[in-house]
């Protein structure tokens, strides 16, 4: 699912008073961390990553391994703070992409 621009602004909202629920440290990026993201996402569909100081991984790197090696959307980069939404695999964990759909 592509989002246009006011689902995107839908998510950020959802996302406002989260806090981030995966760290990015400095062992990087890697599939098993990608998996387990994966993961808690089928569960939720919406969360926060954190880029830790003392991780050589900027933002834009973060987007680009995301969106190249799973179904993963990034929404919203605020500096080092990442957040993502998927659609989950399950339809009883399907809440947020629902409303997505409708707007």
């Amino acid at each position: 699912m592509n989002l246009r621009g006011k689902q995107k602004r839908f998510l950020r909202a959802r996302a406002n008073r989260m806090r981030p629920l995966f760290s990015i440290g400095k062992d990087g990026l890697s599939e098993t961390w990608l998996t387990q993201v994966n993961d808690a996402l089928n569960n939720r569909e919406l969360m926060k990553v954190n880029i830790l100081q003392n991780s050589a991984v900027e933002p834009a790197d973060v987007r680009e391994f995301v969106e190249a090696n799973s179904q993963i959307q990034v929404v919203q980069t605020i500096g080092r703070t990442v957040l993502l939404f998927k659609i989950a695999d399950q339809a009883k964990h399907r809440h947020i992409s629902e409303e997505v759909k409708q707007i």
